[in-house]
């Protein structure tokens, strides 16, 4: 008997887990990934010196995932993928395909750690084969050890870009060019949060010297503004714009690459608390995440929730967020634990290195100026701005939910997960309003949570 069930086995999820079999409460553990660690800590070998060669402090990550391991009181299921989710009269019903196989896990106590994906922007010639995110990028490099290209262009905004670009360099890659959108000085905004969060100051001083060693210099106010295909169908150049303040464009040149590996930071992947029916807020960022309480619980009493997906904030600030939560479980199913008040500290010092990273690294609505009509929003459709405003203007959608089944964006098979926020943002935009919360949040909430064949759910319970 599981009497705490946690989704994700990254940071937060690993630290959930740890505390609340300290506890005294058994654990059952899901994740979709085939190992621990989540996407900060992905490996594929038992190598660790390999490893290490692709994170800043795997050695943090290795003492987590091998605790857990080492716990017989914490049942961990590893390559589970929840497909649906659902809350009725106080239960959570989790639909598990694991191993092949569909389960169906009810608890009444249960913990969030589904974490984030990389948020995109869409611009002429993103769909060519060859334009990635910077995380599809460095997943191919932790989790299978291959180099996604031989020559390669990073940009978009925020710190994730300086592992993205050194991992590259120490695969034998070569980094063209390293571009963030937003101004270096930026940071002086936050000096106090800086002082008081050194161990980030020498994790990007880490990154910074493969980055020189590579030969590499960052260029900032710059951005990959359009793709372009070569006869082979696949990338042979991008276009680096000079931008403002505001990202509008001032001036272009051109620069040959066979990848480009471009994101703006992360969306919180809410999928699963979104079924269960936990209230979602708009951050700072615009984007949308879980509302938790002073003890991470949600807005569902015995559904608790940590990580990315209550506000992008790095490792450190999820693993805090992570023992605080999983004692939060532990003690709501009866074990006699209480929250420190060194807990809460440790968490409102990260939480402050969050919100610093929100003023440094925004992403300002110029981006739109970036579109031409032929520009395709929706790749899973293939649906264009024209289209999009040919719904607006002709068939007279006035929300982005409207927008959406008139043109089938965000209909496909990632269901919005890449351009939902993009399409409210769009839609706003052309109907010349600011996107409400209701847009943004219905943008990212979703029946299906993830495929599932057919022959699977037959075959299930």
């Amino acid at each position: 008997m599981h009497n705490v069930v946690i989704i994700g086995a990254g940071p937060a999820g690993l630290s959930a887990a740890l505390s609340a079999a300290a506890a005294g409460a058994p654990v059952l553990l899901l994740d979709n990934n085939p190992r621990l660690g989540g996407q900060y800590w992905r490996t594929f070998t038992e190598d660790t010196d390999r490893e290490r060669s692709q994170h800043f402090d795997l050695d943090t990550g290795l003492i987590l995932m091998n605790a857990v391991k080492a716990r017989k009181d914490i049942e961990v299921w590893s390559g589970a993928q929840i497909w649906s989710a659902s809350h009725q009269q106080g239960v959570n019903t989790l639909r598990v395909i694991y191993q092949g196989i569909e389960k169906i896990i009810n608890t009444k106590n249960l913990v969030i750690c589904t974490g984030a994906y990389d948020r995109t922007l869409p611009f002429p010639g993103w769909d060519i084969p060859g334009v990635m995110t910077p995380g599809g990028v460095q997943s191919l490099l932790k989790g299978h050890g291959v180099l996604a290209g031989k020559k390669v262009v990073v940009a978009g905004s925020g710190p994730f870009l300086l592992p993205v670009a050194a991992g590259v360099i120490k695969s034998g890659g070569t980094v063209l060019e390293l571009l963030e959108a937003n101004k270096s000085r930026r940071w002086l905004l936050s000096p106090l949060t800086l002082l008081e969060n050194i161990s980030k100051i020498k994790e990007a001083f880490y990154y910074i010297k493969i980055i020189s060693e590579g030969k590499l210099r960052a260029r900032f106010g710059q951005a990959v503004v359009a793709a372009h295909r070569g006869d082979n169908g696949e990338l042979n150049s991008v276009d680096i714009a000079v931008i403002n303040r505001n990202f509008k464009i001032k001036k272009i040149r051109n620069v040959k690459c066979d990848v480009a590996a471009i994101g703006w930071g992360f969306t919180a992947d809410t999928s699963i608390a979104g079924a269960l029916g936990c209230e979602q807020v708009i951050a700072k960022d615009d984007g949308v995440v879980v509302l938790v309480n002073d003890d991470q619980q949600t807005s569902i009493t015995g559904v608790f929730a940590a990580g990315e997906i209550t506000g992008i904030g790095g490792s450190e600030l999820s693993m805090a967020e992570g023992v605080i939560a999983g004692l939060a479980a532990a003690k709501y199913v009866g074990c006699n634990v209480n929250i420190l008040k060194a807990h809460r500290k440790r968490r409102a010092k990260k939480q402050r290195f969050a919100d610093a990273l929100i003023k440094s690294y925004p992403v300002k609505s110029g981006w739109k100026s970036w579109l031409n009509d032929q520009t395709v929003i929706c790749r899973c459709e293939e649906v264009d701005l024209s289209d999009l405003k040919h719904a607006i203007k002709e068939l007279g959608a006035t929300d982005s939910r409207t927008a959406k089944l008139l043109t089938r964006c965000g209909m496909g098979l990632c269901q919005g997960r890449v351009c939902g926020r993009s399409v409210v943002d769009l839609v706003a935009d052309e109907i010349k309003i600011s996107p409400t919360d209701t847009d943004r949040i219905s943008a990212v909430n979703r029946p299906i949570i993830s495929p599932i064949p057919l022959g699977v759910l037959a075959a299930g319970e």
